[in-house]
């Protein structure tokens, strides 16, 4: 009966130990670790992700059109941290946001990947409907991929 005490109470103690908080150094050194290691992936990596972006006006009505190319000839995986792949938004000539396209969504909470093969396309299409004052705005487009970030901006004016 002694023996399974004393097992019990080392196993509780490894855990315990395990589990327990790092000092600074040590959580510093696991964290420069990870940075190297994406640096020196980032290095060789000699893929190229171009974006191209516009805004279609009409009636109470914005069009998106994202459009974001591998320009490279070897295939590229696209992470994508969540459901949300990306994201539009208006901006007004004073710097305030008037619209999000992902505020009143919910998006997954897991981990994405998408596939682009050299020379192809993924083409993002969303609408709008939205009712704002005449004057000058900027939408923004943004790739939320974790690993080839891309975001474009585009002006228009509402007449």
């Amino acid at each position: 009966m002694n023996s399974r005490l004393a097992i019990t109470l080392l196993c509780a103690a490894a855990v315990a130990f395990a589990c327990g908080p790092r000092s600074r150094t040590e959580a510093s050194l696991v964290t420069g670790t990870h940075a190297k290691r994406h640096s020196v992936l980032a290095k060789g990596d000699t893929s190229t992700i171009n974006g191209d972006f516009a805004v279609n006006v009409q009636p109470h009505t914005l069009r998106f059109a994202l459009n974001v190319t591998n320009a490279g000839k070897k295939n590229v995986e696209l992470t994508f941290p969540s459901g949300q792949q990306y994201e539009f938004a208006v901006v007004d000539a004073r710097g305030r946001e008037v619209y999000r396209w992902g505020a009143s969504r919910m998006f997954t909470q897991s981990l994405q990947n998408k596939q682009l093969d050299g020379g192809d396309t993924l083409r993002i299409d969303e609408s709008a409907d939205l009712a704002l004052p005449h004057g000058r705005y900027v939408a923004v487009a943004t790739l939320r991929s974790s690993n080839y970030p891309v975001q474009q901006r585009a002006e228009f004016e509402l007449r």
